[in-house]
């Protein structure tokens, strides 16, 4: 087996296991690798415990730890997460939001480990690089009103029609 040169890795009190399984049926190229199990008095938790977990999260590689609840996850660390359409933007927000997650503005949420993810449709970036100036301000300005992102908003705020 091919062994990755780095993996970024998160931390969790407990539930890593649950985080990777929940990951791995939510996002696309997403599958859980290897799991790593706590031996017989290694630890304070129960033997057969995940420790580890190696997966694949949208094509890259991930370690999840489950190592106690001394570090949690912050503001400084989000995952972003590319759509096609609204649909598939609607599917990825609700899984999160939805399974103990909460909405934060700008297509930002918080899924129920306290990690942060973009989900983001590929046109909210093409119009915030978009070569009309005017048209990039709008599409920001819409942008920043929203939860998540309806793409709908983001093609009027481009033609600079008022959103639905």
């Amino acid at each position: 087996m091919i062994r990755n040169k780095a993996a970024v890795f998160l931390w969790f009190d407990t539930e890593a296991e649950a985080a990777a399984n929940f990951y791995a049926e939510t996002f696309p190229d997403s599958h859980v690798d290897k799991v790593i199990r706590i031996r017989e008095g290694v630890s304070d938790a129960p033997a057969g415990t995940a420790q580890l977990v190696e997966m694949t999260l949208l094509g890259l590689p991930y370690v999840l730890l489950n190592a106690g609840p001394d570090v949690q996850p912050n503001n400084a660390y989000s995952l972003q997460v590319y759509t096609e359409d609204q649909a598939e933007t609607d599917r990825l927000w609700a899984a999160i939001t939805g399974n103990g997650g909460e909405e934060i503005m700008c297509g930002w949420c918080k899924d129920r480990w306290g990690y942060r993810w973009q989900i983001t449709p590929l046109i909210l970036m093409d119009a915030l690089s978009h070569p009309d100036p005017a048209a990039s301000a709008r599409a920001q300005a819409a942008m920043m009103q929203m939860r998540k992102i309806e793409i709908s908003d983001i093609e009027a705020a481009l033609r600079g029609a008022t959103p639905t």
